[in-house]
């Protein structure tokens, strides 16, 4: 039988298997000993620093820019650092060190270096976090030549992307869900590779591409569609950078209609470069324009309620594929986040 575990517990399976195999690999971060019984924020580095000692897992000052310019050098010298940020809001702090040094160097130099860090950290709504603690900032670093983009939904992607990302010759930026850290799933314990999105339910009326927590929303839509007769199509791309586009136009081919989905704001979101990639290959193939659905362009509020208004909820999804079904859906959309 497949075991079972939860999110976090299969990052932290990942983290000890990646440093038993190799020991360049080391952590660092803040609290990653100290927070709570150790782990960092959420637990992800328990017992690990028990396990192989303050060398390989190191609490940090709160200071990300230090924190990531570290991991760069130790990185360019030949170990494999894998950094934790608190969440991903903070990693703006760090922008210096990811995007001028840790993107750029392996160009600049030649490739005489290689820089294989990966930067550990959370994002998305749905924990009352706040404004300044819940942003998806995906496509900010999807956006930046030298950069990997992993984002896992399911405990066995999370497994599988971390083991790639450590081993992998490149900066990655590893974006978890913190809403996601307590959903169970298998955990098969083996690599995945980048690139390679992952078809989570087949259809033959419409395509959706999801990711993380929208993805799990898509996936109920899809169920509660099935119950009328409707064929969704559910595709998690995994990764950002690289972008599996060939599963996205494959797809396509069968089901004519595109609808994509994500949590950060829809304006100017990694949406959009899907359905501009898809209406550019499968032009001849679409029989509506491609839709895009996102959170509205405003910050994230603490209250429940109001942070159910910004963010894409399951009615929001349900709306936006029926819309894409119906003959009315060539005209401009008129869902509250869609276009």
């Amino acid at each position: 039988m497949t075991q079972q575990t939860t999110m976090w517990r299969a990052l932290n399976v990942a983290l000890r298997d990646a440093m038993a195999a190799d020991e360049r690999v080391f952590l660092m971060g803040e609290d990653l000993t100290r927070w709570g019984t150790g782990g960092g924020i959420h637990g992800v580095a328990k017992r690990l620093g028990d396990e192989y000692g303050s060398h390989r897992v190191r609490d940090t000052p709160i200071s990300e820019e230090a924190i990531v310019a570290a991991a760069v050098g130790a990185a360019v010298r030949g170990s494999r650092p894998v950094v934790e940020i608190m969440y991903s809001d903070f990693s703006l702090l760090a922008m210096d060190p990811i995007v001028n040094q840790a993107a750029k160097i392996r160009y600049m130099f030649g490739g005489q270096f290689q820089v294989p860090l990966v930067l550990r950290s959370n994002g998305g709504a749905g924990t009352g976090k706040a404004a300044q603690h819940s942003q998806s900032l995906e496509t900010i670093f999807a956006h930046v030549p030298g950069l990997e983009v992993a984002l896992p939904a399911t405990p066995d992607d999370a497994y599988g992307l971390l083991i790639t990302a450590i081993r992998s010759p490149n900066p990655t930026i590893f974006l978890e869900h913190k809403a996601l850290y307590n959903v169970k799933g298998p955990l098969q314990r083996t690599p995945i590779p980048f690139g390679r999105a992952r078809i989570a339910r087949r259809g033959d009326h419409l395509t959706i591409v999801a990711t993380q927590l929208m993805l799990h929303r898509a996936l109920t839509v899809a169920d509660r569609m099935a119950e009328r007769g409707v064929s969704i199509e559910v595709i998690d791309p995994r990764t950002l950078y690289p972008l599996d586009l060939e599963t996205v136009t494959t797809s396509i081919a069968r089901t004519h209609r595109l609808l994509v989905v994500h949590e950060a704001p829809r304006d100017f979101g990694f949406g959009a470069e899907i359905a501009a990639s898809a209406t550019e290959s499968c032009w001849d193939l679409l029989e509506e324009p491609p839709m895009r659905l996102g959170s509205a362009r405003a910050p994230i509020p603490y209250a429940e309620a109001l942070e159910r208004e910004i963010v894409p909820g399951e009615d929001d999804i349900e709306a936006a594929v029926q819309q894409l079904l119906s003959r009315g859906s060539r005209m401009t959309a008129t869902t509250r986040h869609s276009s």
